[in-house]
């Protein structure tokens, strides 16, 4: 259903830097790039998420409530998501485990990017 999301930034060198960082860490590249900031997925085919300058050049802010998850693959990619984005200046938001009860499988780590924005790696099963 979500084709993409878009994470604005004020910062696009210092954003680009951390979700190229971020997102090798786990084999995720960028498959597009706009003057304003880039896209990143593992395929067209499948959701992807922008980084940008606000389109009417007005600060960005993060919204209050607002998060964006990521689908990591394997736990072992969430906490390597989670770990990279604390070492790329991102702020933790929630430890990397199981969230609910172990039965449902969901496994999660929420952190914070240079803008704010909220993000949770996961995965659901083993």
């Amino acid at each position: 259903m979500i084709g993409y999301a878009m994470l604005g930034t004020n910062n696009l060198p210092a954003a680009s830097a951390f979700y190229d960082a971020l997102f090798d860490s786990i084999g995720i590249k960028r498959l597009m790039e706009f003057p304003k900031g880039p896209a990143y997925g593992v395929s067209w085919d499948k959701p992807m998420l922008g980084i940008t300058i606000p389109y009417d050049d007005q600060p960005a802010t993060a919204g209050n409530g607002t998060m964006i998850a990521l689908a990591a693959g394997s736990r072992k990619h969430v906490d390597t998501m989670h770990a990279r984005a604390l070492e790329l200046g991102g702020s933790c938001e929630g430890k990397p485990g199981i969230r609910g009860e172990e039965a449902q499988g969901f496994y999660g780590a929420y952190f914070r990017d240079l803008d704010g924005n909220k993000l949770c790696a996961f995965h659901v099963g083993a």
